[in-house]
């Protein structure tokens, strides 16, 4: 298992280095911020004082090999429009992100799976065929219609929910978070519930498509001739082979919770890093968008990680395979 891992941190070196050139040339490639920064007013000489401020006087080579250096200092650049680490907004941010992408994801896994093992035990029921066919839904109909929708319908029409923003928050771990109150639990439901959708129909197919294909294997036939309960059957020998693609696909679904939850955040108002890479982007504040996309990958990275090792948990053939090798 060590070795399994030490592999998978060298792997993920090396992504990280890869990254880091894509995202900052990619970025410092495109657009002047001095030209939305700088009141065009200003005459040459206040212009390139702005321009070394900024430490884009430099050759782009030597900017990223300033920005390396910072990085192993836990420096990822200032803010051209805030002034203050760009670090520090991002992880400001972060908390409500997390929590919006954890919620989404934890309602996919809770209503997915015993979804997907229905539809895949009976796939000839009424209710087996309507789970297929809202999952086929929840992949076609666009994001943010969906969110506008439920506002309309829960927060517009029946006053049920809020429609906008976080609620109140409380303090856990140094982070503040809205799951533990009622205001903030009920500002929580609707965006979770939108950014669940998709992933929520993934996991449905998956766990259906995983349950047709264990039913038929010898494992599970000789579970029955043995006498097992169905129950147990289900729970034991379905249920734990089916959860390996689900884990995987999860853990790489997670990711792109996490990256592309900007469409909810933006339709419910949700204060998290969204709307911050949004607003940065609007300004070409280039350190909070090359900060944010290599937190991003770095999360990407640290999900595979343990996406990873708990697939060695689930399928031990991994771990002798990496013994072997």
């Amino acid at each position: 298992m060590s070795v399994f891992i030490i592999r998978r941190l060298l792997q993920s070196g090396g992504v990280i280095v890869a990254m880091s050139l894509l995202v900052f040339f990619g970025v410092n490639v495109i657009g002047n911020p001095i030209d939305i920064l700088i009141n065009p007013e200003f005459d040459q000489e206040e212009m390139e004082r702005a321009i070394r401020a900024l430490g884009l006087d430099l050759p782009i080579w030597q900017q990223y090999l300033v920005f390396v250096e910072n990085a192993f200092k836990g420096d990822l650049g200032k803010s051209f429009v805030f002034g203050t680490p760009a670090i520090q907004l991002i992880v400001q941010r972060m908390p409500a992100t997390l929590e919006l992408a954890l919620g989404a994801v934890l309602i996919a896994i809770v209503f997915g799976i015993p979804l997907g093992m229905w539809a895949g035990l009976r796939p000839n029921s009424i209710l087996g065929r309507t789970i297929m066919s809202g999952s086929i839904l929840g992949f076609s109909l666009p994001t943010f219609w969906v969110g506008i929708m439920m506002i309309m319908v829960f927060a517009v029409m029946l006053g049920w929910l809020p429609s906008t923003g976080r609620g109140e928050t409380v303090g856990l771990l140094g982070l503040q978070v809205s799951f533990l109150t009622l205001d903030g639990l009920a500002h929580l439901v609707l965006p979770a519930i939108n950014l669940a959708l998709l992933k929520m129909s993934l996991v449905i197919r998956l766990a259906r498509a995983g349950c047709r294909e264990a039913v038929l294997q010898d494992y599970v036939k000789f579970a029955r001739a043995k006498g097992l309960s169905p129950r147990r059957v289900v729970m034991v020998h379905i249920l734990k082979n089916i959860l390996i693609p689900v884990v995987t696909v999860l853990g790489l679904e997670m990711g792109n919770v996490i990256a592309y939850s900007v469409v909810t955040e933006t339709v419910f108002a949700w204060p998290g890093m969204g709307k911050l890479i949004i607003d940065s982007l609007q300004l070409l504040d280039r350190p909070v968008i090359v900060a944010y996309l290599m937190m991003t990958v770095f999360m990407f990275i640290m999900i595979n990680l343990v996406v990873d090792v708990l697939y060695s948990v689930l399928d031990p053939r991994v771990r002798l395979q990496d013994v072997k090798a």
